[in-house]
């Protein structure tokens, strides 16, 4: 083709779909790119479930010589599409059919679900994780006790009872989680007993255990050992302490954590919430 010879204009393509078409068209046209003697028109009919609308579209593209171009989920739509195509003499690709045989192949047999806009369903999903790790990390170790209404869940306890890689594995759960440090002498922040009872849990842990974690981490960067954080005396006091906030706030469920992995005590917190969540008279429990 010369600088002077304008491009064809063949027959459009029409992308059907029965999510958004997004993806297809994207694809339909990442194809053309490789044409560009060739300007085609690409027409996407997005959320198409009803065979009636299958077979407009289908006589019009019939009408238009347009090619289709489709990713239907429903292997029955798959089906009726390709059977009224082949009346209508369109030519058709099927773009997702073929890829979801060979993974129900590769995945052991089970049938894909069928269901339009699932992708959609799962960028939701990620994105309310990414959400939900963005607020843990903001909120680690008591930073910002003004967003503690925001949080699905509050941890308690000393320094090194594995308040932030709890939150943050329960972050990757989806949930909302803030950690506040109990420090000998020192009242929680007034925010803690301002929201629901229910989302706060503590976090207690074996003194000697404690003893250890703290020395190794004190090795590890450098510091002087005889320090009150790896005094066993006063991890004792730190201990005694907490477990008095604890008492004060008998709602607030106390997790030992002395032998347990990180995975074990997010599943006791997860089956406590689903416990709550599930219970027929549940109510929101505020302190005061």
């Amino acid at each position: 083709m010369t600088a002077e010879t304008p491009p064809e204009m063949p027959s459009p393509i029409f992308v059907i779909s029965d999510s958004t078409g997004d993806t297809a068209a994207a694809t339909v046209r990442a194809a053309l790119a490789q044409f560009q003697s060739f300007l085609v028109h690409v027409s996407t009919y997005s959320h198409v479930t009803d065979k009636r609308r299958i077979e407009a579209l289908i006589r019009l593209a019939a009408k238009e010589r347009a090619m289709v171009v489709f990713t239907l989920v429903n292997p029955d739509f798959r089906d009726h599409l390709r059977e009224r195509c082949s009346a209508h003499d369109v030519p058709c690709i099927d773009l997702i059919g073929p890829l979801l045989l060979k993974l129900e192949g590769h995945l052991g047999g089970d049938p894909a679900a069928g269901v339009p806009g699932r992708r959609t369903l799962l960028n939701d999903e990620y994105f309310r994780r990414i959400e939900a790790v963005e607020f843990t990390v903001k909120h680690d170790d008591g930073a910002e006790p003004r967003h503690l209404h925001k949080s699905d869940v509050v941890l308690v306890g000393v320094s090194r009872t594995s308040k932030t890689p709890l939150s943050t594995y329960l972050a990757q759960k989806g949930l909302k989680v803030a950690n506040i440090p109990l420090v000998l002498g020192i009242e929680p922040p007034p925010e803690v007993y301002e929201i629901d009872q229910e989302r706060i849990f503590g976090l207690t842990i074996e003194p000697e255990t404690l003893h250890a974690i703290r020395m190794a981490r004190i090795r590890n960067l450098g510091l002087t050992a005889n320090s009150n954080y790896g005094s066993i005396e006063h991890i004792y006091m730190e201990l005694d302490y907490a477990h008095e906030v604890f008492r004060s706030n008998p709602s607030w469920p106390v997790i030992d954590v002395t032998r347990r992995a990180i995975e074990e005590t997010a599943a006791v917190i997860l089956k406590i919430l689903d416990e709550r969540q599930r219970s027929p008279n549940r109510q929101s429990t505020l302190r005061g």
